[in-house]
């Protein structure tokens, strides 16, 4: 994906991705990465999991584990949205969280007016 935006305003969107992650989940995700192109804006964290989550999955509960944080996420999806509404000076048309297991990612999509 090309960036739409400079590299600057990409990293305080990551920054806040990962604030936020850390806020709701008591913990940093290992890695992150934010890419743009005209009307997306695509938060890439991995090792997002906790603890208990990954006691979860190796006890084959993946299930549970992908619908809590999926609950969680469209409940404080405000946030999420002011965040890069806020960063990037441009409207969320739609919010997409998207979270796997194998490997442990989790793919936050905003969608963008023009």
């Amino acid at each position: 994906m090309t960036d739409a935006l400079g590299d600057e305003v990409l990293e305080a969107v990551n920054d806040a991705m990962v604030a936020l992650h850390e806020r709701h989940h008591g913990r940093k995700p290992a890695t992150s990465r934010t890419h743009m192109t005209e009307d997306m804006l695509v938060c890439r964290l991995g090792g997002v999991y906790t603890e208990v989550e990954k006691t979860l999955i190796e006890l084959e509960q993946t299930v549970t584990v992908q619908e809590t944080r999926t609950v969680f996420q469209h409940a404080v999806e405000r946030r999420f949205i002011t965040a890069v509404e806020e960063l990037t000076h441009r409207h969320v048309r739609r919010f997409v969280p998207v979270h796997h297991v194998g490997p442990d990612l989790e793919i936050d999509m905003f969608f963008l007016d023009r």
